[in-house]
């Protein structure tokens, strides 16, 4: 064989193997109740509830943040967060959340949220916060 087609080989197996490992990683959107039926990483989206406690305590853990947030489908889940609160919060309009429910918690790896626009009305100001690795 030409060093060409071996090295043409070598290039269309690496990019097959980027493929697969590009969609097996890839997450799907969920609600709580199917996150609680799959060990995988999967997106909800939802809505914070604000008539529940939000939990950050910066002097006993900076990186301990929970909250309660509602699916789209009307569940209503603890989330805890392994990164600090993230700014403006409270304001977010609707929440995306990528983790995995662990017991009756669904522990989010990074949060997505929706906020209204500090400078026009109509438009929606997106912020992404990802959380820190746990030593667990």
């Amino acid at each position: 064989m030409k060093k060409s087609s071996i090295f043409g080989i070598v290039v269309i197996a690496v990019a097959i193997a980027v493929i697969i490992s590009t969609y097996a990683s890839s997450s799907t959107y969920a609600s709580f109740r199917e996150a609680k039926q799959t060990n995988s990483e999967l997106h909800v989206i939802g809505h914070l509830d604000k008539q529940k406690e939000l939990y950050y305590d910066a002097t006993k853990d900076a990186n301990y943040f929970s909250f309660y947030v509602k699916d789209d489908k009307g569940d209503e889940c603890k989330v805890v967060f392994t990164g600090t609160k993230p700014e403006d919060f409270e304001r977010s309009q609707q929440i995306v959340l990528t983790g995995k429910m662990v017991n009756d918690e669904f522990h989010a790896s990074k949060i997505l949220m929706k906020c209204p626009s500090k400078y026009t009305q109509d438009k929606l100001e997106t912020t992404e916060v990802s959380a820190k690795k746990a030593d667990i």
